[in-house]
């Protein structure tokens, strides 16, 4: 997993562009992502926010922090970004803010970290991490409530139309087999793994309409690749093929494409693909630093 100063009047130039895509009927939709690293040592800057468009043009910072601020995912009406940000005690906790990263508003506040966030559809609950388990909260972040309360580590929710979350989990795994994906009910219930048990399978996304999860797996053996599956682990199909690797997949509002993270060039960014695997495209162009987990706006 995974650097410049600008002139102020076109930084704000820049994220009123980057900030426009998207807001309009028909507009390209804005694709929020991390970026950390640098060129002489590449853990030597902390993860931002950074906005782009659906082209990979108007880059943009809107955290602009000395310190942590990770896992971006936009809100189903497009209007707040949540993201986790680390403290001084070093616990991450889930912040909301503008697109422009204007009106940060807390609202988690645990005494271990918070990450993952994903909303559901309809906009009423977020799905997240809290210390390796589980968690769904209302919007505003009340009613924090465990859906698994048992020793494993649980990671990377996604919701599924009708209120489902598929994640990955290391329980039943071993050896190669690191991490599995599963799908459980929002409420809870009806916990079930699927996919590939004898692989390490990761960073699932579940489709808008519902009826395919990507997913990022070395079933073939070697790097990761990017997958779709039918929600039932059924019918798998293999998008990339790169000697690289893949991951992060995340989907287009549409269903067409899907936007990802891959290492094929030796410096991990952001691509896009239609969603049968043809052209894929590089979007960013950050040389020395790492980009990760972009998230297409609704």
């Amino acid at each position: 997993m995974i650097r410049r100063s600008i002139v102020l009047s076109a930084a704000a130039f820049l994220l009123l562009l980057a900030c426009s895509e998207g807001t309009g009927p028909g507009g390209p939709p804005a694709i929020v992502f991390m970026s950390f690293g640098s060129t002489t040592s590449p853990y030597g800057r902390d993860p931002d926010i950074y906005v782009m468009d659906s082209l990979g043009r108007h880059v943009v910072n809107v955290t602009h922090r000395v310190g942590i601020d990770v896992d971006p995912a936009w809100s189903p009406d497009g209007a707040k970004i949540i993201f986790s940000r680390r403290d001084s005690t070093g616990a991450g906790h889930l912040f909301l803010m503008n697109p422009d990263g204007s009106d940060l508003t807390q609202l988690t506040f645990g005494t271990n970290s918070e990450w993952g966030p994903a909303w559901s559809p309809d906009g009423a609950k977020i799905a997240f991490i809290g210390s390796s388990r589980l968690y769904v909260m209302n919007a505003d972040g009340t009613g924090i409530t465990p859906l698994l309360t048992d020793a494993f580590y649980d990671d990377r929710p996604s919701w599924s139309p009708d209120g489902r979350i598929v994640f990955l989990s290391n329980r039943g795994a071993n050896g190669q087999s690191a991490t599995h994906i599963y799908v459980i009910n929002g409420d809870g219930t009806g916990l079930t793994v699927i996919g590939d048990t004898s692989a390490t399978e990761e960073t699932p996304s579940w489709s808008a309409d519902g009826r395919r999860i990507a997913f990022a797996s070395n079933r073939e053996g070697g790097v990761f690749q990017i997958w779709l599956m039918n929600p039932d682990g059924s019918s798998p199909v293999r998008l990339t093929s790169d000697a690289g690797g893949n991951g992060e997949p995340s989907w287009s509002p549409d269903g067409s494409k899907i936007v990802f993270a891959s290492f094929r060039d030796h410096d991990v960014e952001i691509y896009v693909m239609h969603a049968d695997g043809s052209q894929q495209t590089r979007l960013t162009h950050m040389l020395g630093t790492y980009e990760h987990w972009p998230h297409w706006r609704p």
